[in-house]
């Protein structure tokens, strides 16, 4: 099994399944080896191993999530590593049309074509277009990076003090802007973002400014307001599962045509929206609790960012070691020094939340008590069951 997070069995509400447990106690980190042995075929998967699960082994995928575009050649492409007595594969689809997974793998036959370049220029304008703007000052970007750059064995907590007040003045600037300019703005730091995230994975840049500026905005954007969002629909108590049917719609192989021109491949050139369209449903779990008392807009996928840190907390041997042999409240002292750590080491995943987290007092000890708790008795649970 390959899941985060829990999952609780509605009709059995005291039953609750996490990955560990289901897989008599293979850690998250063990399981792609462990399954290349002979003990185990198949591997159930929910939300994970889309990409950089790589095993020769794979010959058949079950799918019953919608895919589309690169992310459908990602997730079934699982299946085309070379082995060994392995002459063909297959795939059993319970969702996705024929055409849409053709047109999904169309472009990269034959030959991958690239549209529009994305270089380095394409950053210093966009760089200039900021500056032009006088939301921040060099100045302050520059006493940004001296606290962010520092070592982690030498940053403290009022590091984190340091650098807010680096950056509420650009905030304050920027709440001055007209609403449109404001959206402009936003959207060419979105676009100065992913560029040059984009571009330093091939790049080699001798311009440690255009670096410094890169750290400033992933925290800049997660201060500026929020956009105003559409609520999420709680729709338990008006739609419940009572029957399904199961019927074969196709069979059939997916062939490629050769010849075909195939679709260039554009890097992130042009400046997006950065606006989210997914659909919205809550959740009773974590976010709720933030969501109502804080007043954020966190997603349902933001669960999975605590989900996370929750698991790299009960796998980390000192913690372990700490919650069996002291209460509840004892192990807190440790665990709530420790946290901080956690986040740090997974900001890159939301750096929203982290940067709420580091900054706010009040939203660090909710969320500190909550993992806390949970954290506790996943690793008594689990070591009850190994000792049993």
């Amino acid at each position: 099994m390959a899941f985060s997070s829990e999952v609780v069995d509605p009709d059995v509400p005291e039953m609750r399944y996490t990955e560990v447990g289901m897989n008599e106690g293979i850690r998250e980190r063990e399981l792609p080896e462990r399954f290349a042995s002979d003990e185990y075929h198949v591997l159930l998967v929910a939300e994970k191993y889309q990409t950089g699960f790589d095993q020769p082994l794979l010959h058949t995928m079950y799918v019953d999530k919608r895919l589309s575009g690169v992310q459908a050649v990602q997730t079934l492409s699982r299946l085309n590593r070379t082995h060994p007595g392995k002459e063909d594969t297959f795939v059993l689809d319970f969702v996705n049309d024929t055409q849409e997974i053709l047109d999904a793998f169309q472009p990269y036959y034959e030959q991958t074509t690239i549209g529009e370049r994305a270089e380095p220029r394409q950053l210093y304008e966009l760089q200039a277009r900021l500056d032009a703007e006088q939301v921040y000052y060099k100045a302050e970007v520059e006493e940004f990076s001296r606290v962010f750059y520092k070592p982690i064995k030498n940053q403290t907590p009022a590091d984190h003090a340091k650098m807010n007040a680096c950056i509420d003045p650009a905030v304050y600037r920027f709440n001055e802007l007209e609403e449109d300019s404001q959206e402009e703005f936003r959207k060419v730091l979105f676009a100065y973002r992913n560029l040059y995230a984009f571009l330093s994975q091939v790049i080699p840049f001798q311009d440690s400014d255009l670096e410094k500026l890169y750290s400033y905005i992933r925290f800049l954007l997660t201060r500026l307001p929020m956009r105003g969002v559409m609520g999420a629909y709680n729709l338990d108590d008006e739609v419940a599962l009572k029957y399904y049917r199961l019927q074969k719609i196709s069979e059939g192989v997916i062939d490629l045509y050769a010849g075909v021109d195939p679709t260039p491949i554009s890097s992130p050139t042009s400046v997006g929206t950065g606006v989210s369209h997914e659909e919205k449903i809550e959740l009773s779990q974590l976010i709720d609790i933030l969501n109502e008392r804080f007043g954020t807009e966190f997603k349902p996928a933001d669960q999975l960012f605590f989900d996370s840190i929750r698991e790299d907390a009960a796998a980390d041997t000192t913690l372990r070691e700490a919650a069996m042999v002291n209460t509840m409240e004892n192990f807190g002292y440790v665990f709530l020094k420790a946290l901080g750590g956690l986040f740090i080491d997974r900001m890159d995943q939301n750096e929203e939340i982290t940067a709420k987290f580091m900054n706010e007092r009040e939203f660090q000890k909710v969320v500190g008590q909550d993992l806390l708790k949970k954290v506790y008795e996943q690793i008594r649970e689990e070591e009850e069951e190994a000792t049993a």
